[in-house]
């Protein structure tokens, strides 16, 4: 029988490796996996911490009868760490001749003729 080169990873190899990555991210800082997010995320300007504020007040209205202190805290954390990727698709420079990366070619149902060609009366 022949041996897989040693290089690769058994299916059980794989998913011991798997497991150990993320069971290790919830005790790694964030820091350490994303360095310079915690920078970015504190040091808003007026502008950006209004617009995350506004987005935090729209969430709350819309749900807050249903969160309650812990999970509002964690909405408001959510949406500061949402803002940093928001400026920066925001600074990308796209103009209108621009095409899209992706086209939608919707599905059309056609309708079925009443008889098959197979099918003779």
């Amino acid at each position: 029988m022949n041996k897989p080169p040693a290089s690769l990873l058994s299916r059980r190899q794989f998913a011991k490796h798997a497991a150990v990555f993320s069971a290790s991210a919830s005790v790694i800082p964030r820091d350490a996996l994303l360095p310079g997010v915690t920078q970015q995320t504190s040091g808003q300007n007026a502008e950006s911490q209004n617009e995350i504020d506004l987005r935090f007040q729209q969430v709350v209205q819309l749900y807050g009868e249903h969160l309650d202190e812990s999970q509002k805290a964690n909405i408001k954390k959510m949406c500061a760490d949402l803002q940093p990727t928001l400026e920066r698709i925001r600074k990308f420079n796209l103009k209108n001749s621009d095409a899209p990366a992706l086209f939608l070619k919707p599905l059309v149902e056609r309708e079925k003729k009443s008889g098959s060609p197979t099918q003779k009366s």
